[in-house]
């Protein structure tokens, strides 16, 4: 019978002295630098070693030495390590690197994403003739730059795919080390996977979608080999990060504006999802052993109106 003890909130989400790695940590065009951010935050915050990588050395040192400092639980680390995710060859020195210093790692957070091209026409009751001009008119490069980044990649291969491959020795070697755990991948994708409409941005709709759909294909592929490494996804509505509130350079957090959120009121809790939400989120997949090839939408109630 299970002890009364191991119902303790701090034995169900102890995540005390684990190696975590959350990309898409700073700032720029392939980051949801808030998210990344308040991923490695919850986990620092808790006494794990924490790599955050991104692209631009001083914004990932600048995130270091603004959250990364006088963490709730003094035994907590956050690591910067540059790397590009639109290289396959930095993915695969990523990987290397952190293999180098650790012996395994328990969990990786894939968190990079763009969003481009949304169309400005009128939502609704547009004529044939409008919406084809509208559609017809996206951009095709702009359509495998989505498609590259949010999942897997054709001309320059990047993504959760590779980047999932490349760690997955490191997480199968956490299974191995840690009694009774399993390593975890964590896709960050979005409820604009989940949808039945475009929303006026067809391409990173159908991108979402499909990393939402290799989180299910990763599961099932890691759980008929020899590791045990688990696969899952969060699909967040309105969260501040660059993609909802655009770019800034102070503190790698943006709230977002009032022009912003009045786009985006839809939502019942009557409110953006907080640092919190996430939090409780990203702990729940990495922690629940018994959670795999699932996506949980985080989304304040948003998929209720919009099915």
């Amino acid at each position: 019978m299970t002890s009364n003890r191991n119902f303790k909130i701090e034995n169900l989400y102890n995540v005390k002295g684990w190696v975590v790695v959350v990309t898409g940590s700073g700032t720029g065009a392939l980051a949801r630098s808030g998210i990344g951010l308040m991923i490695a935050q919850t986990f620092a915050n808790n006494g794990a070693k924490v790599y955050i990588v991104g692209r631009r050395k001083d914004v990932l040192d600048n995130a270091v030495e603004k959250h990364g400092k006088n963490l709730a639980d003094p035994s907590g680390q956050m690591i910067p390590l540059q790397a590009d995710i639109t290289s396959k060859e930095s993915i695969g020195q990523l990987a290397d690197e952190v293999g180098r210093r650790e012996k395994y790692v328990n969990v990786l957070v894939n968190n990079a994403g763009i969003q481009m091209g949304t169309s400005e026409a009128e939502k609704g009751n547009m004529s044939a003739e409008v919406l084809a001009i509208e559609l017809f008119e996206e951009s095709w490069e702009e359509w495998l730059e989505v498609y590259q980044t949010n999942v897997v990649g054709w001309v320059r291969p990047f993504g959760y795919f590779f980047t999932s491959a490349a760690f997955l020795p490191l997480l199968n070697a956490a299974t191995q080390c840690v009694s009774g755990f399993s390593g975890s991948i964590i896709n960050i994708s979005s409820i604009s996977g989940i949808v039945r409409s475009i929303q006026h941005r067809a391409k990173y709709n159908i991108s979402k979608a499909a990393a939402i759909h290799l989180t299910t294909l990763l599961a099932q592929e890691f759980s008929r080999c020899a590791t045990k490494v688990r696969v899952n996804s969060i699909a967040p509505s309105v969260f501040p990060s660059e993609l909802t509130a655009g770019p800034s350079d102070e503190a790698n957090k943006n709230a977002l504006s009032a022009e912003g959120w009045r786009e985006n009121k839809q939502v019942p809790a009557g409110r953006p999802g907080r640092e919190e939400d996430m939090a409780q989120a990203v702990l729940h997949f990495a922690l629940n052993q018994y959670a795999n090839g699932q996506t949980m939408a985080i989304d304040g109630g948003y998929l209720l109106g919009h099915p």
